[in-house]
């Protein structure tokens, strides 16, 4: 494994830790905070941020749009916003998923044929 993955994920990180595993200065993180609102670490009873998986995920997309794929920050902010657009909302199925539950749903009859042949002899 490379020096920044780590083999147990925390609950929580700290801004260094997060600076450290994504290799950009704690200033550029703090900036992202004001560009991207999908960017919002908690902050804890000292103040601190406090950046959950969910967050450190999205500095890596972050990092990733403007760093690799060269998007401006408003680029950027507007793939995120089509990301999530796209993203299915909890609790829905989309089609393919209802497709599986169908194939799923015969493989079980036919299984459950099968044990009925079986038990008959």
């Amino acid at each position: 494994m490379g020096g920044t993955e780590r083999e147990i994920r925390k609950l929580y990180y700290s801004i260094s830790e997060v600076s450290e595993i994504a290799d950009l200065k704690q200033y550029v993180l703090r900036y992202w905070e004001t560009e991207f609102s999908s960017l919002k670490p908690k902050k804890n009873k000292a103040g601190n941020r406090i950046y959950r998986q969910s967050d450190v995920d999205m500095v890596l997309k972050i990092k990733d749009l403007l760093y690799d794929q060269k998007f401006t920050i408003e680029g950027a902010r507007q793939q995120l916003r089509n990301d999530t657009v796209q993203m299915p909302k909890k609790g829905f199925i989309s089609d393919s998923q209802n497709q599986l539950k169908d194939l799923f749903h015969s493989i079980k009859e036919e299984l459950q044929g099968i044990l009925d042949t079986i038990w008959q002899e």
